[in-house]
């Protein structure tokens, strides 16, 4: 069965560098659509415990929620949904 998502992603965006990267290369597409799967799902990937307990409560409180995730290339990507939900960003930490 399979989880449902725990908060809605607004409009979904990638920054230019990913979107030209999943473009080009639908491993790494694939990559960033199953962590996107799995940000709504409350899985926050590479995070310490305490910004992933920061995070769950962001979903009520209405917060900022940020995940972190990492290709098995070591490219990093972070997910973040906005306070309102009304967009979710997908890019790299160096753009941040």
């Amino acid at each position: 069965m399979e989880e449902t998502k725990k908060f809605r992603l607004g409009m979904v965006v990638l920054t230019r560098a990913v979107h030209d990267r999943v473009a080009d290369d639908k491993e790494f597409a694939k990559f960033v659509t199953e962590s996107l799967g799995r940000h709504t799902r409350g899985d926050w990937g590479d995070l310490c415990q305490e910004d992933k307990q920061m995070n769950d409560h962001a979903i009520t409180d209405g917060s900022r929620i940020l995940s972190a995730y990492r290709h098995k290339d070591e490219t990093r990507i972070w997910i973040i949904s906005e306070c309102d939900r009304s967009v979710t960003t997908i890019l790299y930490p160096d753009e941040y």
